[in-house]
């Protein structure tokens, strides 16, 4: 099979010649400009061969446009710091307007799509990743408290600024396709999670929002939903438009592979703890995971990833012998 053929496979829930896998990390020496980006994307993709590519951006490029200030830490393996947020008092909730999203930080992500798609030439299926409203809220304080007392303190305040977000990602998702992306890696990030806030909270300052967004994209070839962190609310979010689920198995609360592919109908990526079992010296506990995630799936329905983005410390070796792995291993 291409790589086309095999991730189509796995998300209709057919057979595939072999295991699809893809794993993703970011590169934070090298997300300063589109033209970094996009070569650092690239060349991860042709050192691994993988089934498709999950763009990491900037770890900051969503809250830029909004005021938040980063700087780099000049350590490669630290994301940038934050040195301002967005929102620092209640009263700047009113300033959260739509955004150009050909413009700034979202403007150069769009350059940096074009690039990686030229740069594909159509062999690989990738996708960008964009964060929830709610989520990108979050980015916009200095703390998650911030937000969560400003949700209960000041509710209309956040909601219409998280209306002008999904605006601005609705159609910042919309040109990502047109200039070459299959989709889109929507990511919750900790807001949905019970951990976090109510059920009820995230129905009125997330569900609806993301729906919103998702909509923008929902002739895409390729849309995964991430849910981050502990306790999430996977029930919440089963019944979303989108192609395939990525979460951490192995976090408390959390359902396993076989139990979330009942509960969404839908494929299924992930099996194997980035933060554990990736990073250990030799990668044996890596692919014993990715055999309980097979023999767990049936091979049907799940591409192999982790649950999140994996560590930039990785060891890579661990990484080249999963590779290796998808290609002997079968149903």
């Amino acid at each position: 099979m291409t790589k086309r053929e095999r991730i189509a496979a796995a998300l209709a829930r057919e057979e595939c010649d072999r295991v699809p896998v893809s794993f993703w990390r970011h590169f934070y020496d090298r997300e300063g400009s589109a033209e970094d980006l996009a070569e650092s994307m690239l060349a991860f993709e042709r050192e691994f061969d993988w089934d498709f590519l999950k763009v990491n951006p900037r770890a900051s490029y969503h809250v830029e446009g909004w005021g938040a200030r980063f700087g780099p830490t000049g350590v490669p393996h630290e994301k940038p710091e934050l040195i301002e947020p967005g929102v620092r008092d209640p009263s700047d909730w009113r300033n959260i307007k739509r955004l150009d999203h050909r413009k700034g930080a979202l403007g150069e992500q769009l350059e940096a799509i074009k690039r990686i798609a030229d740069g594909l030439q159509g062999e690989v299926p990738f996708v960008e990743t964009i964060f929830t409203p709610l989520s990108v809220a979050g980015d916009l304080v200095r703390s998650d408290d911030d937000l969560v007392k400003a949700i209960r303190e000041h509710p209309d305040r956040v909601e219409s600024a998280v209306d002008a977000i999904a605006d601005t990602f609705s159609a910042f998702a919309e040109e990502l396709v047109a200039r070459g992306a299959d989709g889109v890696f929507f990511a919750t990030t900790q807001w949905a999670s019970r951990d976090r806030i109510t059920d009820e909270e995230y129905k009125r300052f997330g569900r609806a929002y993301d729906l919103r967004v998702l909509e923008a994209v929902k002739d895409a070839n390729l849309i995964i939903l991430h849910v981050c962190d502990k306790n999430s609310m996977f029930d919440l979010v089963a019944d979303y438009p989108v192609h395939a689920f990525n979460w951490a198995i192995s976090l408390p609360g959390n359902p396993g592979l076989a139990e979330g592919a009942r509960m969404a109908d839908k494929a299924v990526i992930g099996g194997v703890d980035e933060d554990l079992a990736l990073m250990e010296e030799t990668p044996e506990a890596a692919i014993g995971e990715a055999r309980a995630a097979l023999a767990d799936t049936g091979g049907r329905g799940w591409i192999l990833g982790p649950g999140c983005a994996v560590p930039t410390r990785v060891k890579m070796e661990n990484l080249h012998a999963l590779r290796e792995w998808v290609g002997e291993a079968r149903p």
